[in-house]
């Protein structure tokens, strides 16, 4: 009844947001750069769920998700997204783009039953994770389908997503059995 239990390793993916497949290349080189391997890469998408991202990437917005090939510890879902905000830094200064903001970056966490996504914003539904960060469950998987939350955003309404984020939990799973049969 008293023992504590470690959280099992999760799935890490990260949302970008960029003006152009160029600017979602150098997001994804220097996320492989900084936080390890992608497996998983989603088609791209338009972004037009909202214009609150346009004075600061463009006016094209455009939608990816990767994966990671190494399953994560939860409870390091802060330090991911600390490093993921030096990152989009980083991209601001080295693609030299006339926008203040050419990448935008959200990390988040699958778990067998949800999508949790990190947020430097506190909000009535979000938890603080430590390190002025914030974290909200997005997605609920139930019954073999993914469902969205009444507060998840838009675009994470979308099929075409959850297609994707079905394939990283998929992957979760396979990785999750295979460390089980080895130990």
């Amino acid at each position: 009844m008293w023992e504590l239990k470690e959280p099992k390793p999760v799935k890490l993916i990260t949302g970008i947001l960029a003006g152009d497949e160029g600017c979602l290349s150098a997001a994804r080189s220097g996320l492989e750069s900084d936080i390890g391997r992608i497996d998983l890469i989603s088609d791209i998408w338009p972004f037009e769920q909202t214009s609150y991202y346009t004075d600061e990437i463009g006016p094209r917005i455009l939608r990816q998700f990767v994966s990671f090939a190494q399953l994560a510890d939860p409870g390091d879902l802060a330090d991911i997204k600390h490093r993921t905000n030096a990152l989009e830094q980083e991209l601001a200064k080295s693609l030299a783009l006339p926008v203040p903001r050419p990448v935008n970056l959200d990390p988040g966490i699958i778990e067998p039953s949800k999508l949790v996504l990190a947020t430097t914003k506190n909000y009535s539904h979000r938890i603080y994770i430590g390190k002025q960060m914030y974290a909200e469950v997005t997605l609920v998987y139930d019954k073999g389908v993914w469902r969205p939350l009444p507060y998840t955003y838009p675009d994470y309404r979308s099929p075409q997503y959850f297609d994707f984020f079905a394939k990283v939990r998929g992957r979760l799973l396979e990785q999750l059995r295979a460390t089980a049969q080895e130990q």
